[in-house]
């Protein structure tokens, strides 16, 4: 397969008549680290900090479009990159991602490496995240009828992807969507999915001497077979917009988190948005129900492997430094989330922004709590000035897998002020304190930031353990240092940085991992032609 897709691949490149006549694009990004160890904030005992000291990772993405016909090509490098496991080197080059479709009179069909999803995204989400290293594309045949001009029908079957591999079950799935006028104000966009995953032998294999190694009273009998259905719904009504999702999966085996175990059980998930918005207030009212919407490749995936879906999350992903230490991400076990927002804006000057959530598991366990209240005001010539406060509870125990911790009790306060000194440069201060007695205890962050348009960014921050906790490093009060500037010229962009990161946890687009530590320098390269 792979001398069929570097064929295909050359003969794009080298036909100079396709070229002269179609359109070639694509984009590179390329990271390297280089690693410092620095046992005082556990940036060591593991192979990048004691052995290689270096390693990265760069794509390159080609696509070619000629009368309906597309193909992409995408290669993939990882040498000693920390991206998959932070404290564990993985290494390998290869075609990451491939795709040929044609357009055939309302007919798209599509062959390869396949990024698509079903409604929101709860019932099946094949994308690609690089910050997480996830990339669970779909490998297989992937089909999208316009039946008329506000219907479609897709259905597509595959394999999902793992690294230069794939996992071995078999997904199949299918979709209906439609877009529809009910009136002047009135919008409607329906659409019904259905998905099917079939376990292959040797997943099958695991699982059941799994069960057969538990005790007889939690033993049942596997189903190589899972089906999930979902239905969904966006109404616009005048000011209003009403989105709403349910979504159900019948029996398989999953694995619970609280006792480790194999359990067999069906699953579903109610996901809703309501929103409001005219001049001078907007407001949105978000909640979510979850229970048992394990959707997995297979039950003897974890974590980020195997994934087949994505949940919504409800919780507000806070851009601050010390809130994002603390971002929950959603759960697909047991989840009761309800969150809303609220902006008002009396003048052109002024926004201000209130935000509530709550989250529980469905057995009423303390998951999540927030209030925020941020305010930008724009009435001073040349500056922009910024405050709020958050008021914070995150249960560890649950997101952060730490047993017997106590749930983190924070509050922040934050100020932010940005002056513009010219039509092209302005420079920015950003200001944090958190106060928490749990973790490792109170914060002080200091950011000062220079932009010079277009080319030139520099900044510098501090984020300092002013008050330490029960699981801070041994020693004194640390700083967490950070030197960054960025040079972008065209379509290219460079960045270099110092970084001293404290361990936590990363989020990106509602997913969320654990990373420990990290020290040293870091460099970025990304274009676009």
């Amino acid at each position: 397969m792979k001398k069929v897709v570097l064929f295909l691949t050359a003969a794009l490149l080298l036909n100079s008549n396709l070229h002269a006549q179609g359109t070639l694009s694509g984009d590179l990004m390329m990271n390297a680290n280089f690693f410092q160890r620095d046992s005082a904030i556990n940036a060591a005992n593991n192979p990048l900090y004691d052995n290689y000291l270096s390693g990265g990772e760069a794509w390159l993405s080609l696509r070619y479009n000629y009368k309906g016909f597309t193909a992409t090509l995408r290669a993939d490098a990882f040498h000693n990159s920390n991206l998959y496991n932070p404290v564990q080197a993985l290494s390998g080059f290869g075609i990451g991602a491939w795709s040929v479709s044609k357009e055939i009179h309302g007919l798209t069909v599509t062959a390869g490496y396949i990024y698509d999803q079903i409604g929101s995204g709860i019932l099946f989400r094949a994308y690609e995240d690089r910050g997480l290293l996830i990339d669970n594309a779909l490998v297989g045949v992937h089909l999208k009828y316009q039946v008329a001009n506000n219907i479609y029908i897709k259905g597509f079957t595959g394999q999902h992807k793992f690294l230069y591999e794939r996992y071995a079950p078999i997904v199949k799935g299918l979709n209906i969507e439609g877009d529809f006028n009910l009136g002047d104000k009135v919008h409607i966009i329906p659409g019904v999915g259905a998905l099917n995953r079939t376990l292959d032998q040797n997943n099958m294999d695991k699982i059941v001497g799994t069960i057969n190694s538990q005790d007889s009273i939690t033993r049942f009998v596997p189903r190589y077979n899972m089906y999930a259905f979902t239905a969904y719904n966006t109404l616009t009504v005048g000011d209003f917009s009403w989105y709403v999702e349910g979504a159900y999966k019948t029996h398989e085996a999953y694995v619970d988190t609280r006792d480790n175990i194999l359990h067999d059980a069906p699953g579903n998930v109610v996901y809703t948005t309501l929103g409001y918005a005219r001049k001078g207030i907007a407001v949105n009212l978000t909640g979510k129900r979850t229970e048992k919407f394990i959707m997995r490749t297979s039950p003897n995936e974890v974590l980020l492997r195997g994934m087949m879906n994505w949940q919504p999350i409800v919780a507000r992903m806070r851009p601050q430094r010390l809130m994002a230490r603390y971002t929950p991400a959603s759960q697909d076990l047991s989840e009761m989330a309800i969150g809303g927002d609220v902006l008002v804006t009396p003048n052109d000057n002024l926004d201000i922004t209130l935000n509530g959530t709550y989250i529980n598991t469905l057995e009423d366990v303390e998951l999540y709590r927030e209030g925020y209240i941020e305010a930008e005001y724009r009435g001073f010539k040349d500056w922009i000035l910024q405050g709020g406060f958050q008021y914070m509870r995150y249960n560890q125990e649950v997101y952060q897998l730490k047993p017997g911790v106590p749930i983190v009790e924070s509050m922040i306060p934050f100020f932010e002020v940005t002056k513009r000194l010219t039509s092209k440069t302005s420079i920015r201060t950003e200001w944090e304190y958190q106060h928490t007695e749990q973790d490792y205890g109170s914060w002080l962050f200091g950011l000062l930031e220079l932009n010079v348009s277009p080319h030139w960014s520099f900044a510098v921050s501090d984020m300092y353990n002013i008050q330490r906790g029960p699981t801070s490093p041994p020693g004194d009060g640390k700083h967490y240092y950070n030197v960054f500037t960025a040079y972008r010229t065209g379509p290219h962009r460079i960045t270099a940085s110092y970084v001293k990161q404290v361990e936590g946890i990363n989020c990106t687009g509602g997913v969320c991992r654990y990373e420990p530590a990290f020290s040293g320098v870091r460099f970025g390269l990304t274009s676009q032609f």
